[in-house]
């Protein structure tokens, strides 16, 4: 099966995932960030783009896709408080990482409704963030020239945290 069809299938299965995961607690367990965490995260990502010359905004999201913390660089543009958002929600509400998603949900593909949805934003620099093999969050950064180089500046957020998250 190639990673596309993978990707595809996942998406197709979310919906099913609820009733899959039911069990007889009347509780839900999960794990979520620090803020102390998701703030270190976000200023990592903002610091290595500005060491690369990029000026970006850095959106932490929960595992449910709310905002714990927003950073933006002094000379970001204006646009990056919503992409840097929508590009970490959509990361953690499709469980996929957005330069993923931009490829399966490309015109032509059975998933490309999902552009359609308003705050889906298939475009790179939206990753998942994962701590013991669950998904804690995610994040997205905007700003950088080109959505590969968002998505490098957001795994350098990732990876400052990541002793922290190995939990």
């Amino acid at each position: 099966m190639t990673h596309i069809a993978r990707i595809a299938a996942l998406i197709a299965g979310l919906a099913a995932a609820p009733a899959l995961a039911q069990d007889d607690s009347a509780f839900v367990e999960f794990r979520v960030m620090k803020p102390e965490v998701a703030m270190e995260m976000a200023t990592a990502a903002m610091e290595f783009c500005r060491d690369q010359g990029y000026q970006v905004g850095v959106t932490v999201v929960d595992r449910f896709g709310i905002p714990q913390v927003f950073v933006r660089d002094r000379f970001a543009g204006l646009h990056v408080y919503e992409t840097a958002y929508r590009k970490a929600w959509t990361a953690v509400s499709f469980r996929t990482n957005t330069t993923e998603l931009n490829d399966v949900t490309a015109p032509g593909n059975t998933s490309q409704g999902i552009r359609q949805l308003s705050m889906a934003l298939p475009l790179g620099g939206g990753l998942i963030v994962e701590g013991a093999g669950a998904i804690v969050g995610g994040i997205g950064v905007s700003g950088a020239p080109s959505p590969e180089l968002d998505d490098d500046c957001a795994q350098a957020g990732i990876d400052a945290v990541a002793d922290q998250i190995a939990f």
